[in-house]
């Protein structure tokens, strides 16, 4: 079964936008988990424009389900990680004021960094999954680098996929493949939504998890959080 992390993200977004606690980001995931979800997903960013840190370290006192913490390994993100100790980390090669992630890591060029990093976390009992492209060779540098999961960065698969789903799951089908065989877990998330996300979980064999996060709020101010998420899994079953 593929499991649904909702990335709360865009409700810190729109909390912010206020200076408030409206809407309640903590009340938020509580709500997520009851309706279903089976993990929440936060990515703090350096500007904290959304999620902020204190926001990590509340979620971190009444998230029951799966934790995962997203982001760029500066000091500061690391430190947090390790006091916080969430259940999966995802690194995140995001450039400081980055609008979204949108590429994966190159795991040759920062295979010391990554390392380095993944041994730390790990040294605090948390899993680590790393962004990636679908591209055997950094898959497997990031198996070289002492990842345990990757996260298939999955915005050139939803681009493409009303266009020629075939062609559009083509590398990612590979490229699961590959990961199953080096015994890699496979996450995936970025613009994963109700219309695509069901072909992509049964073309992808071996699938752990999806963020969803942008897509999952749209979907909310139409059809209510409670629904939304059961629409979610139902194209999981």
């Amino acid at each position: 079964m593929t499991r649904l992390s909702v990335n709360i993200n865009k409700i810190a977004l729109l909390r912010n936008s206020r200076g408030a606690n409206i809407p309640d980001v903590v009340q938020f995931a509580k709500d997520c988990e009851c309706y279903g979800a089976q993990g929440i997903t936060v990515h703090p960013r350096q500007d904290e424009r959304h999620i902020t840190r204190q926001d990590v370290y509340e979620l971190s006192k009444v998230v029951t389900t799966e934790f995962n913490i997203e982001g760029y390994p500066s000091p500061d993100f690391l430190k947090m990680v390790c006091e916080v100790k969430p259940h999966q980390c995802t690194l995140v090669p995001d450039a400081p004021g980055q609008l979204t992630s949108d590429h994966g890591w190159d795991t040759f060029n920062h295979q010391n960094l990554l390392q380095e990093v993944i041994a730390e976390l790990k040294k605090n009992n948390i899993r680590v999954s790393l962004f990636i492209d679908p591209v055997n060779d950094l898959i497997e540098g990031a198996k070289k680098a002492g990842a345990d999961r990757i996260e298939f960065y999955t915005g050139p698969y939803a681009h493409d996929f009303l266009t020629d789903k075939e062609a559009a799951i083509k590398d990612f089908k590979a490229a699961a493949i590959f990961c199953n065989e080096i015994n890699v877990g496979i996450n995936a998330g970025h613009d994963l939504n109700l219309d695509n996300l069901k072909y992509f979980q049964q073309q992808i064999n071996g699938l752990l998890e999806v963020s969803i996060g942008h897509a999952l709020v749209r979907d909310c101010l139409y059809l209510g959080l409670e629904n939304t998420i059961q629409l979610y899994l139902r194209e999981l079953e």
